[in-house]
């Protein structure tokens, strides 16, 4: 069977082409047919107050294109330009090919995979701020 399963627990909101759908009661599983759907479960989603760190940023600049809030091509260029600076930090080669991965999602129009693969950097994100935040407390 092609297309996208579509798994949702009871009273879950998924974001399918712009429009909000709630889920019943119990539990469902969907089957999107229809290529490039652009859907986002709301659970997964970042809130405009939660965007504190840069490669937050880029998810939600993301996140945007895939809720249809900004046109494809202006989020194309803040997506590379936010991924240009990740690249700058971000070095290990498996940070490098998720970045690579993900511009390359983005140029083909599919921002859904380009927010899942820089969502993969945002617990290393999260271990080197709080490596920085744990050298700045040790006395010289």
């Amino acid at each position: 069977m092609t297309g996208l399963r579509l798994k949702l627990g009871p009273n879950e909101q998924v974001l399918i082409n712009g429009a909000v759908v709630q889920n019943g009661q119990t539990k469902i599983e969907l089957r999107i047919k229809t290529p490039n759907t652009n859907i986002l479960r709301l659970r997964d989603a970042i809130h405009p107050d939660q965007v504190d760190t840069p490669t937050k940023r880029v998810c939600y600049i993301a996140q945007l294109a895939v809720a249809g809030e900004v046109r494809q091509h202006e989020a194309l260029s803040e997506f590379r330009r936010g991924v240009g600076a990740l690249q700058q930090v971000f070095t290990s080669a498996s940070s490098v090919d998720l970045m690579s991965e993900a511009l390359d999602f983005a140029a083909e129009g599919n921002f859904y995979k380009a927010l899942q693969n820089i969502r993969k950097l945002l617990p290393y994100e999260e271990m080197l701020f709080q490596q920085r935040t744990a050298a700045a407390a040790v006395p010289a």
